[in-house]
């Protein structure tokens, strides 16, 4: 798959429309540097985008993973299992946004029994301390995990994380 060139031909689509980037990033709840990142072929949109564009510019999401455009049309068993791949990907999304949020509770329970020990007065006294440090503790890492998540800061790692092992796979060769 020629990333470069699907970039290219996404960024023709969008000017065949008459549309900026920001129009196009406004219609798919993206940013406009993410639109921009897509037509250079430096990153992919994600296969539940991808049918959105598809639908969009009014081709078959075989043509965009392609690069251009074909005659034929698209099989439509293909075009299922495309649907069934989107749609798995979005419940491991919306599994992943659960757990988040049951951490989340967690957390702020904690802080909760944090502040209530804190307010009786009993914060310090109670197993010498331990009990209300770790409910602060976990209270103030469940704050680190949900702003990392909902920043987008754990993705960024994670890509990072893939091109130091590619780079170091590759210098090992």
């Amino acid at each position: 798959m020629d990333q470069k060139k699907i970039g290219a031909f996404m960024k023709q689509l969008r000017k065949e429309k008459g549309i900026t980037q920001e129009t196009l990033a406004e219609r798919l709840n993206v940013s406009g540097r993410t639109v921009s990142r897509w037509e250079t072929g430096f990153n992919m949109p994600d296969l539940d985008i991808l049918i959105q564009m598809a639908d969009f510019y009014q081709i078959e999401i075989r043509e965009l993973l392609d690069g251009e455009r074909k005659s034929e049309t698209m099989n439509k068993e293909l075009e299922e299992t495309a649907l069934k791949i989107a749609d798995y990907s979005n419940a491991e999304k919306q599994q992943l946004a659960k757990r988040l949020c049951v951490l989340f509770i967690a957390g702020v329970i904690a802080f909760i029994i944090y502040m209530a020990m804190n307010f009786m007065g009993i914060d310090e006294t109670f197993a010498d301390g331990a009990v209300a440090g770790i409910a602060l503790g976990f209270a103030f890492g469940m704050m680190i995990v949900g702003v990392l998540y909902t920043s987008g800061a754990l993705m960024k790692f994670k890509a990072f994380k893939r091109r130091l092992l590619r780079r170091h796979k590759a210098e090992s060769k």
